[in-house]
């Protein structure tokens, strides 16, 4: 074939005269570069293949990385795991263990992915991400996601998110922005981790995380200070009153003091607040977990005593008179999971008290029928978006117009042992989600969320707005 066929084959001195043109007319000082550019976006992206691979999250355990390749670039993603063991063998399971059914199902997900997921998605459009999910959701019609498992499913889905945003020569939370279909940009109030207990700590604690909410900052920026000041502070104080050993951390960074009670837990992060000049500014927060230490129908504060008084071991009524008590003393403005997964009953009690923000985990686990129920019962007002629970990016963005359509609040979290993967501080502004929690500011898979939306307040300038003290009614219109 000849030079001059090829260029009528392949349109390209049409193409080549298109982009002089529009590179005169730009007066561009390095027309090369401008014409390199408009030829590059000439060229729809088209998806060429997805590779999986296991890398490590920050518990150290088996992780999902997708890559993503187009005919113009690559892009990477990652979720922990690729769906938790579940079962009475893996609840039974020691470390090492349960380490090994986690590997053998993130190297399942990997050979899914390399084959079946490939297969599926070679051809398409990156910006289209809901045909792009429908694909991968079509892949896997297990109830739970159990086939591919929902946090593969994920890392795919994220991976061309990504790509789609890279297509549009916008920023990610533009993207999401747009597949949401609001045009505000959001930044949310942090709920950043101070303390650790429950499962997540080895000390007495019952609860899983008392956390801090700087809503009087002006910014996300000085949102961080304070909370970085406040756990910085709170370290000296812990160090003061009960010595170095409970200077060590928990799983989501926060400390882990030899302390059994919640009481004592919000003393000392009050002591903090006030000691790095943040009082009335600072709203505290408290994970419960309360599915971990649910006994029969009752809830065991010292589930991990091997001492027990027997004086703690209390009815879900017991435990709202503990809630309403903390809410009356402490600026406690949000409970999470305060009782079992399936304790409708008395979460709906609690929630009718108006007492303060009733956020469902385990009740709701990011599902949209389980969602729609506790509207209809008004069992909880807020809900905690984990979106490798629901699987897909599509998915979460329905869930979150499910939660603000009900006027609920919105947490987007990450999970415990998450990866580096930036991806939910995106879609927290992306979303306007109002509210974030990605643990302490302290562990590297956590400071990834808080670093990557202090990048996008910057980018936004003047048009990015903090949430501060509307951080339970931004809405996504």
């Amino acid at each position: 074939m000849s030079v001059q066929e090829y260029l009528e084959k392949h349109l390209l001195s049409r193409k080549i005269e298109e982009a002089v043109n529009a590179a005169v007319r730009a007066k561009v000082p390095d027309p090369v570069l401008f014409i390199a550019g408009h030829m590059r976006r000439a060229a729809p992206a088209v998806i060429t293949r997805v590779r999986a691979r296991q890398i490590l999250d920050g518990h150290g355990a088996p992780a999902v990385e997708v890559e993503l390749h187009t005919n113009k670039a690559v892009h990477r993603a990652s979720a922990a795991g690729a769906g938790a063991p579940e079962g009475a063998a893996a609840d039974a399971a020691g470390g090492s263990e349960r380490r090994k059914i986690l590997a053998r199902a993130v190297a399942d997900a990997v050979r899914v992915i390399n084959d079946k997921v490939s297969e599926a998605l070679v051809g398409m459009d990156p910006q289209q991400q809901a045909q792009i999910d429908q694909a991968i959701m079509d892949l896997d019609k297990a109830r739970h996601k159990a086939e591919l498992g929902a946090n593969a499913m994920l890392a795919v889905s994220i991976a061309a998110c990504k790509a789609g945003a890279a297509e549009k020569e916008v920023p990610l939370y533009k993207h999401i922005a747009d597949l949401v279909g609001k045009t505000a940009t959001t930044l949310p109030v942090p709920a950043i981790t101070v303390i650790n207990g429950g499962k997540h700590a080895g000390n007495g604690l019952p609860i899983q995380e008392i956390m801090v909410l700087p809503v009087g900052a002006k910014n996300f920026e000085e949102a961080m200070q304070m909370g970085s000041e406040t756990y910085h502070h709170l370290k000296d104080i812990i160090l003061e009153k009960c010595g170095s050993d409970s200077c060590n951390i928990g799983d989501h960074g926060g400390f882990a003091p030899n302390i059994s009670s919640i009481s004592e837990g919000l003393d000392l992060v009050i002591a903090a607040i006030e000691r790095a000049g943040y009082n009335g500014r600072i709203k505290l927060a408290i994970d419960v977990a309360a599915t971990d230490f649910c006994v029969g129908k009752k809830y065991d504060l010292e589930f991990k005593s091997t001492k027990k008084s027997g004086q703690n071991f209390k009815t879900a009524d017991d435990m709202i008179e503990i809630y309403s008590q903390l809410c009356s003393e402490y600026p406690l403005v949000s409970i999470e999971q305060p009782f079992d997964k399936d304790d409708w009953e008395h979460s709906k009690k609690l929630t009718t008290l108006e007492l303060c923000q009733v956020a469902g985990d385990d009740l709701l686990m990011s599902d949209p029928e389980r969602i729609k129920w506790a509207v209809s019962e008004y069992t909880c007002n807020a809900l905690v978006l984990k979106a490798n629970q629901v699987g897909t990016v599509t998915e979460a963005i329905e869930v979150v117009k499910q939660a603000k359509d009900a006027h609920w609040g919105v947490v987007v979290s990450h999970r415990s042992g998450d990866t580096e993967d930036s991806f939910i501080a995106d879609l927290a502004v992306g979303a306007a989600a109002g509210q974030i929690k990605a643990g302490a500011p302290c562990r590297g898979e956590c400071l990834t969320k808080y670093n990557q939306l202090l990048r996008i307040e910057e980018e936004l300038g003047s048009e990015g707005v903090y949430a501060g003290e509307n951080w339970r009614t931004v809405s996504t219109s």
